[in-house]
């Protein structure tokens, strides 16, 4: 995206080599930055300056094209186009022409390099882009027994490959983007043409080329909320994925992706709450298994929000306690803090654990468990600062968050089950059955991208319902899912 900024303008590239040097010395700091700089050449007689940032181009491939040019020499001859027989010699698959300096400023700075002609007002621009970055791995979030085990990296370009490798169709489209007046980073919306809702790509062109900032350094994630207006909404509005098998099946069911470079994530749009429950390891194992494995997922969710305030609202009226649930609770006072204390505390810890094993190197979280059991497993409990009950609900509502496949939806529950333990440690039953409603109705109410966000368990959708709960077979599942509004809802595509 060009931005319309005080430090942009449309200058034309000069005919004088000199002159286009000494502009980029000025804009981007060549003979300064040790990483840019311009190559200057005679070839056939007449001056040419190749502008380079050799930290994002692949070298081999810049001495190669130098190469070339360097033979055109031995094949001088008089009234020959300069420019034509340098642009009929550059051996690339990708060679366009540009006419002003701010494209020509933008493609270096993407790791392009920008051919000057003394004498010529145009560059030519090569795309010889090779970022730093790693191999594709499986990434640590979504792991699978079966399946591949490649995942998306920092660099758009692999990224790109890695979803079209899976799609080769004609109808595969990614549009490039740029956004960012310092750091203009790339960014793709990738779909397909003949299934993806076009009004859809639309908005979310639009709200992009409305991104008026000095740069993304996080990525996806800012890009996320400039579209997306979260405002205090703790719950995911759109569901990232390292996994390019579970990008590719989004993008067959009508979805559009966002990939944002420098980030090993893909942003799905539009997306619900059920997005968020789903994993691929369902569908890399028979539908039966598949199904148990959701089901045991959904009762891990619902264990990791519900679990604990239940158990705290049992516990603080016992008079409702049925005869075969009396074992709940402490029967005993040997214990010097208030429960409802002790299990904001133990929420606490298991949190603050959870960061610092992030920050733990490998070779020192062992030792970190194993503090951490002693610490709160043991000690606590026999000094009396926690019961044992805590210790043990509290960590089965850990391990049901640990269980959810999307890291956001988890946070996001464990800061809606620490509000219904408040809210039961202050009104009761009543702050239990209201904080659930109010929940509930607030959810039913978001919306993002005009999709609501409890669909289709609000408004109610049976078939889609059917295919949340039961994990169906492949090929029986004929009909993209009506929420993405897909210009093609079969799933077998269109005559050629």
């Amino acid at each position: 995206m060009v931005q319309k900024t005080d430090q942009k303008n449309d200058e034309q590239i000069k005919k004088r080599l000199k002159d286009n040097k000494s502009y980029l010395e000025e804009r981007i700091g060549i003979g300064t930055s040790f990483d840019v700089g311009i190559r200057e050449m005679k070839i056939l007689g007449q001056e040419i300056g190749v502008a380079y940032c050799n930290s994002l181009v692949d070298t081999l491939s810049v001495i190669e094209l130098l190469r070339e040019l360097l033979r055109l020499v031995n094949l001088h001859k008089s009234g020959i186009d300069i420019k034509e027989a340098i642009k009929n010699h550059l051996a690339h698959e990708q060679v366009k022409e540009i006419k002003t300096l701010d494209e020509a400023v933008d493609n270096m700075l993407s790791g392009l390099i920008v051919i000057f002609i003394d004498g010529q007002p145009i560059g030519l621009v090569i795309d010889t882009r090779h970022y730093p970055g790693r191999q594709p791995e499986e990434p640590d979030i979504e792991r699978v027994v079966r399946g591949s085990k490649d995942g998306f990296t920092e660099n758009i370009i692999e990224n790109v490959g890695l979803i079209r490798r899976r799609i080769r169709d004609e109808r595969f489209r990614s549009e490039m983007l740029r956004v960012g007046e310092r750091s203009k980073t790339d960014v793709s919306l990738v779909y397909l043409k003949d299934t993806a809702n076009p009004g859809l790509i639309k908005a979310l062109k639009k709200e992009i080329n409305k991104i008026e900032v000095d740069g993304i350094p996080m990525a996806d994630k800012s890009l996320e909320e400039f579209i997306v207006k979260q405002g205090f909404n703790p719950y995911p509005l759109v569901r990232y994925t390292e996994r390019p098998d579970v990008a590719a099946a989004h993008i067959l069911e009508g979805h559009v992706l966002m990939v944002c470079d420098t980030s090993p994530s893909i942003v799905i749009f539009p997306t619900t709450f059920f997005h968020h429950v789903q994993h691929a390891e369902e569908y890399r194992q028979t539908p039966v298994v598949g199904g148990f494995l959701r089901w045991s997922r959904f009762i891990a969710i619902l264990l990791s929000i519900f679990l604990v305030p239940l158990w705290l609202v049992l516990v603080m009226n016992t008079d409702i306690l049925p005869n075969w649930l009396e074992f709940l609770g402490p029967h005993n006072n040997k214990y010097h803090l208030p429960i409802i204390m002790q299990i904001l505390m133990a929420e606490v810890g298991i949190e603050i654990i959870r960061m610092a094993a992030v920050h733990t190197p490998t070779s020192l979280s062992t030792a970190l468990g194993l503090i951490a059991a002693v610490l709160i497993g043991q000690i606590a409990v026999q000094v009396g600062v926690f019961i044992p009950e805590v210790i043990l609900y509290t960590s089965i509502s850990a391990i049901g968050a640990f269980a959810t496949p999307s890291y956001e939806l988890s946070e996001a529950n464990k800061i809606i089950r620490i509000v219904l333990i408040i809210l039961v440690g202050i009104f009761g039953v009543p702050g239990f059955m209201v904080g659930m409603t109010l929940l509930i109705v607030y959810l039913a109410r978001v919306k993002n991208l005009n999709t609501p966000f409890l669909w289709p368990f609000i408004p109610f959708n049976p078939k889609g319902m059917f295919n949340v709960l039961i994990r169906t077979s492949i090929p029986f599942s004929t009909v993209r899912p009506s929420i993405v509004k897909p210009m093609n809802r079969t799933r077998q595509p269109n005559p050629k």
